[in-house]
């Protein structure tokens, strides 16, 4: 049975100190390193230890495994934070954080007791791996196996665009347990799943954007896995449990959004006010107001729609529509804050000298990942339909 759901919070102080820890952190570690590490493609290892002296591979891990037990509304104002600066690294931990939900959710005690502490500590690190080159956002499609040979599992098949696949240790692994189910959501099990034999990485994946962070392929090869890996020790449940994690990821990239449509904003206004055209600056022409203008609303609602979503999740309620809204809005307005704020560097945003670009490159994740935003807002509207139906 799944663990039954803590409600979580924090008292003002304690938030703001920690966010005020989160904004030296970042002007001093992150910022002026960002630029460098993405043009190159390098993974931040200094930073990533830095991150678990923070405590963020522990954000939403509750106390008792030795978490900081955040509630949703905080970790999305971090991620909020440091995203405005580099967005990728906040990829880093959410993958991870994921994993670990799936575990103190659905796992069993054993199993939290066994995983949950060294998820919390960053000793061990990892991400979710659902995806196929043939199955994204149709997760029932997946064709990765795992057949039961006495006490283990014999697991077959490939996951592709994985977060943390290369850095990473330890996975939340989705499979078909059963390939001939109908319908086709009760044959699947989430098993956690640590690199060992039979487990192999393949190429590291090239990107657009969302450098540093490594996204690569994953090979299960008579992959032996113990029958106490399989989350909930229950079969036919693994589509449910991958799912169920969702709801903090899409928060998490609807947070990436807002930081990432906040960054291109501050960008975008203090570049308006130094740069002069027709002898005055260009945050005087109407133009630019107007894009200003625009920018600053979609900053602003993606933010509250997100803490919104966060509120609700933090209640216990059921919020897939309220992520999903936060998601599908926030993700949309980083790419199109992002070009606007380009536009408005003119010739400068084009340049990898400025920061804009960066903001350019990794703002279409957002509007791909955890869900596409055409399923989004499919999902949306059937949630809303069901809330509201004709009495």
């Amino acid at each position: 049975m799944p663990a039954k759901p803590q409600l979580r919070n924090i008292d003002p102080e304690d938030e703001a100190q920690l966010l005020a820890t989160i904004d030296r952190w970042v002007d001093r570690e992150v910022r002026p390193i960002a630029r460098a590490y993405d043009h190159a493609d390098r993974y931040p290892t200094e930073t990533v230890e830095q991150m678990k002296e923070l405590g963020l591979f522990g954000a939403t891990i509750a106390q008792e495994h030795g978490g900081l037990g955040l509630p949703a509304g905080t970790y999305a104002k971090i991620v909020m934070r440091i995203s405005r600066d580099w967005m990728a690294i906040t990829g880093i931990f959410n993958s991870h954080l994921m994993l670990a939900l799936a575990i103190e959710k659905f796992g069993t005690k054993p199993q939290r007791e066994a995983w949950l502490s060294k998820l919390a500590s960053g000793e061990v690190r990892g991400g979710l791996a659902l995806t196929e080159p043939d199955a994204g956002t149709d997760l029932q499609g997946i064709r990765t196996t795992a057949r039961r040979d006495g006490d283990h599992y014999v697991i077959n098949g490939t996951k592709t665009w994985i977060s943390n696949g290369i850095e990473g240790s330890c996975f939340a692994l989705l499979v078909k347990t059963d390939p001939e189910a109908s319908p086709r959501h009760k044959g699947m099990g989430l098993f956690i799943a640590p690199k060992q034999k039979g487990f192999t990485v393949g190429r590291k994946l090239e990107k657009l954007g969302y450098k540093s962070i490594d996204s690569g392929e994953l090979i299960f090869q008579d992959y032996r896995l113990p029958a106490d890996h399989l989350i909930g020790g229950e079969e036919g449940q693994g589509f449910y449990q991958a799912t169920g994690g969702l709801e903090l990821g899409r928060l998490n990239v609807a947070a990436r959004g807002v930081g990432v449509a906040e960054g291109a904003l501050q960008l975008a206004t203090a570049y308006a006010q130094v740069r002069k055209t027709f002898g005055k600056p260009i945050c005087e022409h109407q133009a630019i107001q107007l894009k200003l203008g625009e920018m600053a609303t979609r900053a602003r609602a993606a933010r509250l729609l997100t803490l919104d979503a966060a509120a609700a999740f933090d209640r216990g309620e059921r919020c897939d529509m309220e992520a999903g809204m936060a998601k599908y809005f926030a993700s949309e307005a980083a790419l199109e804050n992002s070009i606007e704020s380009l536009r408005i560097h003119g010739g400068y945003g084009y340049s990898k000298e400025f920061d804009v670009e960066r903001l350019y490159r990794d703002a279409p994740l957002m509007c791909i990942g955890e869900g596409t935003n055409e399923m989004q807002r499919m999902l949306i509207a059937k949630q809303w339909i069901k809330r509201n139906p004709v009495s």
